[in-house]
C-alpha cells in the first residue's frame, strides 16, 4: 500500500529537505551573483500564488517565459532529491503547447517515475510555502516509491 504524503506545517515548510532543494537549485541559476543579497524565501516567493492572487489572472492565458523557467525549476528539485534517495538519474522532459497544456514525464532509465499532466500553466502557484514543500515531497515519494518498484527498469 502506497505511504500517505506527509503533511507540512506552515511554521516547518520553510526548513523541510525540499524547499531548501528549491532553494539550492535557484541560488545554482545565479552564476553571477544578483541574488546573493536576496533571502531565500525572496527566491521561491513566486511559486506562492494565493486564492486572491490566483483569481486576479484570466482564465485562459499563454504562460510566460518566466513561469514555464519557475515550473521547470520546480520539477529539477524534485529530480535532484529523487536522484539522491535512490542513486537513479533522473531527466525531466517538459512537452507543452503554447497556451499552457501539456506533460511533465521524470523518467529514470526506462522507467517514468512521475507523470504530471499540466493545463493552466500561466497560474502555476501555491497557496502558501507548506502546500508547495507538500506537492514537492509528494512528487518525491512518489518517484521514489516508482523506482522501488521498479528497480530493474528504473536502472536499465
Amino acid at each position: 500500500m502506497a505511504e500517505a504524503a506527509q503533511v507540512i506545517e506552515p511554521t516547518e515548510a520553510a526548513d523541510s529537505p525540499f524547499i531548501k532543494e528549491l532553494i539550492k537549485v535557484w541560488r545554482a541559476q545565479d552564476t553571477h551573483g544578483a541574488w546573493e543579497g536576496k533571502a531565500d524565501l525572496d527566491l521561491i516567493a513566486p511559486y506562492i500564488v494565493d486564492k486572491e492572487a490566483r483569481r486576479a489572472l484570466p482564465l485562459i492565458g499563454d504562460p510566460d517565459p518566466e513561469t514555464i523557467w519557475r515550473l521547470e525549476l520546480f520539477f529539477n528539485a524534485i529530480c535532484l532529491m529523487i536522484e539522491k534517495e535512490t542513486r537513479v538519474m533522473i531527466s525531466p522532459m517538459l512537452k507543452m503547447s503554447h497556451e499552457g497544456f501539456g506533460r511533465m514525464v521524470l523518467i529514470g532509465g526506462r522507467l517514468i517515475v512521475v507523470n504530471k499532466q499540466l493545463r493552466d500553466v500561466h497560474r502555476f502557484g501555491f497557496d502558501n510555502l507548506a502546500k508547495l514543500a507538500e506537492e514537492g515531497t509528494k512528487f518525491v515519494q512518489q518517484g521514489v516509491e516508482m523506482i522501488t518498484k521498479f528497480p530493474e527498469v528504473a536502472k536499465y
